[in-house]
């Protein structure tokens, strides 16, 4: 089954769910906060997508760091703060996808 990764107030987030919904694909949602990936999810996702395009250094959670917590090994980093996480982040099986717009996240839900 298709799973979305996210924040449940995350427009990006709200908008995947809107588009899948309206696609008629079924989905899970897994808040990142409530429910963060655990070590091997993580980097799973971080070898199939790379750093630069699963980490949102564009968020709050980055800007509030320290250089300290920044130079941190990005596994252990997101591991600390799911939230750095860019968004949404679909899953199925092995095959991830992070970020984007709705016809990348239909794209993705439909190919198989």
């Amino acid at each position: 089954m298709l799973k979305l990764y996210g924040l449940p107030h995350c427009d990006s987030c709200r908008a995947a769910r809107k588009a899948l919904d309206a696609a008629g694909i079924a989905h899970e949602f897994i808040d990142l906060r409530a429910a963060p990936p655990d070590a091997d999810t993580l980097g799973h996702w971080l070898d199939a997508l790379g750093e630069q395009a699963l980490v949102n250094r564009r968020s709050t959670t980055w800007r509030g760091l320290d250089e300290t917590a920044r130079r941190q090994p990005t596994l252990s980093l997101l591991a600390a703060e799911p939230t750095l996480i860019k968004r949404p982040v679909l899953t199925e099986g092995k095959r991830v996808h992070c970020g984007g717009r709705e016809r990348d996240w239909l794209a993705f839900a439909q190919t198989r």
